[in-house]
């Protein structure tokens, strides 16, 4: 009994490692992709806007993406330096299915402006600097791939 309960599991794993892996570039598309800014609240006395992206991922693969996940980078347009950013797990080890679309995943910076003018009024500033965010992806045991770079628009976000 424990030596074909250890077969199965060896089969198993063999399988999945014969599996081709899939180029996310071409496997993964980030869809229903929306950016602004984000009141985020009151620091220090002053008003507070964090950059703020809000997509789905759709598996336009014919494989499952186990233990899919992302990595959003947020920097300043005209800059390399990382700005902010924030990991998230999309799907665990039942993945994403070969035509599924992910729920909707919002990440906002964790850094952001701080200013005493309204938050429209920073957004109007002539020395406001936008921001871009960059979308990594990576499933398994894979490497991160980027899937998608956008310029965060520079419009206020309800709350």
């Amino acid at each position: 009994m424990r030596a074909s309960l250890i077969v199965a599991v060896f089969a198993a794993a063999l399988s999945a490692a014969c599996e081709p892996t899939v180029d996310l570039t071409a496997g993964l598309e980030v869809v229903e992709v929306s950016t602004g800014w984000s009141d985020a609240g009151i620091v220090n006395g002053q008003n507070k806007l964090v950059p703020f992206v809000s997509f789905k991922f759709k598996n336009v693969s014919n494989q499952v993406l186990s233990t899919l996940q992302a990595n959003v980078l947020f920097s300043r347009v005209g800059e390399e330096t990382e700005w902010g950013s924030s990991y998230i797990k999309v799907a665990g080890s039942e993945g994403l299915a070969p035509g599924a679309v992910s729920g909707t995943q919002n990440v906002a910076c964790p850094k952001g402006y701080t200013g005493s003018e309204s938050r429209q009024q920073m957004l109007d500033n002539p020395s406001f600097v936008d921001a871009r965010v960059r979308i990594m992806a990576k499933y398994s045991s894979a490497q991160w791939k980027l899937v998608g770079e956008y310029t965060i628009d520079r419009r206020l976000l309800a709350r």
